[in-house]
């Protein structure tokens, strides 16, 4: 199945390379495609369970989905991932 997740806090290049990093990493999840522009991410994904995972991942990361509670803490972790990204791409 593909699917497309709308999340916040998505700024640049360097997110979207943590966002990317972390998501192949996970069971049963392919094709992740970050679109910076429309703070998106699309991927295919096999089962809920999966795809629940992507979910949890990305608020981890301080990229909550669009319309999730958009915290200090998770703006925060999301400055820290986008360096993360942009040291590591």
């Amino acid at each position: 199945m593909n699917t497309t997740i709308y999340i916040q806090n998505l700024k640049c290049g360097g997110c979207a390379n943590t966002v990317t990093k972390n998501l192949t990493t996970i069971d049963n999840i392919t094709d992740v495609e970050v679109n910076v522009d429309e703070s998106s991410v699309t991927f295919n994904y096999d089962n809920e369970d999966a795809l629940n995972r992507v979910k949890e991942t990305l608020q981890k990361l301080g990229y909550p989905e669009d319309g999730e509670a958009n915290s200090l803490t998770a703006k925060a972790k999301s400055y820290v991932s986008c360096a993360v990204g942009k040291m590591t791409k």
